[in-house]
């Protein structure tokens, strides 16, 4: 049964790339990709969180981009490829959350916003995606939000690009399922993570949202772990083009 389960969930030997892995859900996918067996290649600005993610992961390496800016995203597509080789798995985590009521949204946040959480993944999808279906094998997971289906807490820009997020997901499937890349979204709840603070500063707030849910509690960065290492694995073979919901039931309830 052991070698079962390590054969249809191990990540040995293969390369994975995870932006926005200094932090919050990002972090904990890549630090569970890594005990998978993957080599994980960390994508993030901040240098020192992103040496401090790499600490602990078996076998890792990083990349300091700024995914708003079109050139800098194109030289991390160049050096990514450089510790461990050609990605399998790509995995676009790194998100911006700037939700002012949507009236008084800024033009600037609203490219800014677009540049981040839709366009860095369309393009690093481009960039990589052909690869993985030459190579006849590849997992691209984009990570969504409650605003990907629904207006919630000042939606905004925030919102559409996670809804669109979820159509990218579908069109990337389309191109590439049938060489072997599946292409799926994780949909997180209310989860504590940095993008999230100034919320969980309110703990009235914090509580409305945990009695939501189904299980009586909002996320933590590593309650995606699981669902990441499925949708990376050979165990997700024949799942694609789909929305995850991990969310402790706050979605149906």
């Amino acid at each position: 049964m052991n070698d079962f389960l390590s054969d249809l969930f191990s990540l040995s030997g293969r390369v994975a790339v995870v932006t926005g892995g200094s932090s919050g859900i990002g972090r904990a996918i890549a630090l569970g990709l890594g005990q998978a067996g993957a080599s994980v290649v960390v994508v993030a600005r901040q240098e020192d969180a992103l040496r401090s993610t790499v600490d602990e992961l078996p076998k890792g390496a990083y990349v300091v981009a700024d995914l708003a800016s079109r050139s800098a995203l194109a030289a991390a597509c160049e050096a990514i490829v450089e510790p461990f080789g050609p990605p399998d798995i790509l995995v676009h985590a790194a998100g911006l959350n700037l939700r002012p009521p949507f009236a008084e949204q800024p033009v600037e946040q609203w490219d800014q916003t677009m540049a981040i959480n839709l366009d860095a993944a369309y393009l690093l999808g481009q960039a990589l995606g052909p690869g993985m279906a030459e190579r006849g094998w590849g997992r691209i997971i984009n990570i969504g939000s409650q605003q990907s289906v629904r207006a919630f807490g000042n939606s905004g820009a925030y919102g559409v690009s996670k809804a669109a997020t979820l159509g990218l997901t579908r069109s990337q499937a389309e191109a590439w399922s049938s060489s072997g890349v599946c292409c799926n979204a994780i949909v997180p709840g209310f989860v504590k993570t940095p993008l999230t603070q100034e919320t969980f500063a309110d703990p009235e707030r914090v509580a409305r949202l945990a009695a939501r849910t189904m299980m009586g509690r909002n996320g933590l960065a590593e309650d995606f772990v699981g669902a990441a290492i499925f949708l990376a694995s050979d165990a997700s073979a024949y799942v694609t083009g789909q929305a995850i919901f991990v969310d402790g039931g706050f979605s149906v309830y």
